[in-house]
């Protein structure tokens, strides 16, 4: 699944922003890729309609989340990422509000199997992720211990990204805005067009057809 595939997605969510849905699944990619102290490990995020998902929730240890300032608590703060990677190590689900803020860690979702239909081989992690998308209205984002990161919405999965083709993909449409503003500044270069030269060809272009109606004239008359 390319970016502008996911921005599709979060055109289609009201509440949505682009930018703290790419942050959020930059850091699941992260941990797909890196795994932690050399081993793969899975975790589930979720994204959007924080207090009805809290609602549905349980916490399985102490949140060491709370407590913070919502300002030290951001998706986009480059300091949580750290913190964020070694307690994707325990288990539960990451919870995010609309606004970027990580309002729980550690929760065991309640998942309901009814009217939920996923891929063969998906375990009870993707099903808590389908279940919280489709009852409560949250993009739900899955890391498997595979290195693939999966994300739900409406109960439907909506993509699965590879770190290493998701990077890929990035490199090359920031390569395509780089070109397109090159081809911007070209365009804005300006030019002096020889405009005597035009006129002069002009008039040249216009004495040879009228010398050539003349003797098509002459033709008609000695004939």
């Amino acid at each position: 699944m390319t970016t502008s595939v996911l921005e599709k997605l979060c055109c289609q969510i009201p509440w949505c922003q682009p930018a703290i849905l790419e942050s959020t699944l930059e850091l699941a990619l992260e941990i797909a890729r890196e795994g932690r102290e050399g081993r793969r490990i899975g975790t589930l995020f979720t994204l959007g309609k924080a207090d009805a998902v809290l609602a549905a929730s349980r916490p399985l240890i102490l949140d060491p989340l709370v407590g913070h300032a919502p300002a030290q608590t951001h998706i986009t703060d480059p300091d949580l990422r750290g913190t964020i990677k070694e307690l994707a190590q325990l288990d539960g689900a990451f919870v995010i509000s609309e606004a970027g803020t990580i309002v729980a860690a550690c929760r065991y979702l309640d998942a309901s199997v009814e009217q939920i239909e996923l891929p063969l081989g998906l375990g009870s992690r993707h099903l808590a992720a389908a279940s919280v998308s489709q009852r409560l209205g949250a993009i739900a984002i899955v890391v498997s211990e595979s290195g693939v990161v999966r994300v739900f919405y409406d109960g439907q999965l909506e993509a699965a990204l590879i770190p290493e083709l998701w990077l890929l993909d990035r490199h090359h449409a920031q390569l395509g805005r780089r070109d397109v503003e090159g081809q911007h500044h070209s365009v804005d270069v300006p030019t002096v067009k020889p405009v005597g030269r035009e006129r002069k060809a002009r008039i040249d272009v216009v004495r040879v057809a009228r010398d050539t109606r003349e003797e098509t004239k002459d033709l008609r008359l000695t004939s």
